[in-house]
């Protein structure tokens, strides 16, 4: 994966238009905000995630309680098997739509909570 766009976590300042705005840039496509930075993240959709998608994430285990994946405009069920991942690696997981994902994101990140989040853009 490239390197990140920014070394560390910031707030999500907007969304939508395909893209995000944080840290003083922009952003077109999906992102993942991991405590070590914000990365570009290639997935359009919620049913587009595998196990290459989620390997930072899992990488990362050791820094995360809570991660959040924003499933785009509409509401995604995870599958079993990646529910268990998250289980295994010992983080909650939660899925829900973009907007609301980068509302708890950002409000978890001002608590200064372990949270990443998975963000898929919307149009």
């Amino acid at each position: 994966m490239e390197a990140p766009h920014l070394p560390r976590q910031a707030l999500i300042d907007a969304h939508g238009g395909g893209g995000f705005r944080f840290g003083g840039m922009s952003h077109r496509g999906s992102l993942l905000c991991l405590p070590d930075g914000i990365w570009p993240w290639p997935v359009g959709e919620a049913a587009a995630l595998t196990d290459a998608a989620l390997a930072l994430v899992f990488a990362r285990s050791s820094d995360l309680d809570f991660f959040i994946i924003g499933t785009g405009a509409n509401a995604w069920v995870m599958p079993e098997g990646i529910r268990q991942k998250f289980r295994e690696a010992h983080i909650s997981v939660d899925t829900m739509t973009t907007g609301p994902a980068v509302r708890t994101y950002n409000v978890m990140l001002m608590e200064s909570r372990r949270v990443g989040s998975g963000l898929i853009a919307i149009d």
